[in-house]
């Protein structure tokens, strides 16, 4: 049985939770586009959309999320906790000397990761990569990558998303977290020829999806779509979200794009984000990094 929009919101919160804790401890991180995915994550991983079993992470026939935009590996690593791929107490060994658990992700060090990520426009051509696969051998799973808007600025995705076009895998969706922020700046500021996102993605061939990344209804039906229009084409679904979002002083600002709260603020991001004082206080004391 499918969760309900009320149990998504939940279980994003406490996605949203463990990323900020794991980021916290480690004195270093991407918060910003980790809170923008994360309702896309949860939507994706606990609304019936990926297939995939955590006793069997690299079963043939599963369902393949890449993680194009690999800086969000806080987000991710709490939903594959949540998911069950491992237990949630390692999170807090993030981007620690020999944890599996890097600052990008690896395929070759944590089960549920598809593709090593990091280097920002690769994750397209990975997945079309792991989409014709699936066409050569007959298989039916899905792949998905989860890319930002910032990496759009990048050549690589645009001749991966002809050579779709050309090609014509099933089961092939892009999800862009389509947050308006990246490293520098806001996207419009840095380079505002990735614009219009849509056009472009439809010149190429692609069927696309407009949702707000932070409404459960919205992204459910948009998947729906998605999962039906890929049987015949790839489908491009631009989430338009929040940088930060659920930390009010994170939302919507490129300084929250690359680093970690310090433990006054990360005492204000619990709270906001329903956290009792007694929960917060019993976390600093057993893993507080001397804050």
């Amino acid at each position: 049985m499918k969760p309900s929009v009320e149990e998504l919101k939940e279980i994003a919160r406490q996605v949203r939770i463990e990323t900020i804790k794991s980021i916290y401890l480690a004195g270093s991180g991407h918060p910003g586009g980790s809170l923008s995915v994360t309702d896309i994550l949860v939507t994706l991983y606990f609304g019936g959309f990926v297939n995939v079993d955590p006793s069997n992470p690299y079963k043939p026939d599963r369902d393949r999320v890449v993680l194009s935009k690999g800086h969000a590996a806080p987000a991710f690593y709490a939903v594959l906790a949540l998911k069950g791929f491992f237990e949630k107490e390692l999170l807090y060994t993030l981007r620690k000397l020999g944890s599996p658990l890097q600052g990008h992700v690896s395929r070759k060090h944590t089960p549920g990761v598809e593709a090593s990520t990091g280097s920002l426009g690769q994750g397209l051509s990975v997945a079309l990569g792991m989409a014709l696969k699936a066409k050569v051998d007959q298989m039916d799973y899905r792949v998905y990558c989860v890319m930002s808007d910032g990496e759009l600025q990048e050549g690589m995705s645009w001749e991966a998303a002809m050579t779709a076009k050309h090609f014509k895998p099933k089961g092939l969706i892009a999800v862009i977290d389509n947050n308006n922020i990246q490293l520098e700046d806001f996207v419009p500021k840095v380079n505002s020829g990735i614009y219009p996102i849509e056009d472009k993605f439809q010149a190429c061939g692609w069927h696309t999806i407009t949702v707000d990344g932070h409404d459960f209804k919205q992204l459910i039906e948009a998947f729906e779509e998605a999962v039906e229009v890929s049987r015949e084409k790839p489908v491009a679904v631009r989430a338009m979200t929040i940088k930060g979002k659920g930390v009010s002083y994170m939302e919507n600002t490129p300084a929250w794009h690359g680093k970690a709260p310090d433990r006054e603020k990360f005492i204000i991001a619990m709270k906001e984000l329903g956290v009792p004082e007694r929960e917060i206080e019993e976390f600093l004391n057993k893993y507080d990094r001397g804050g």
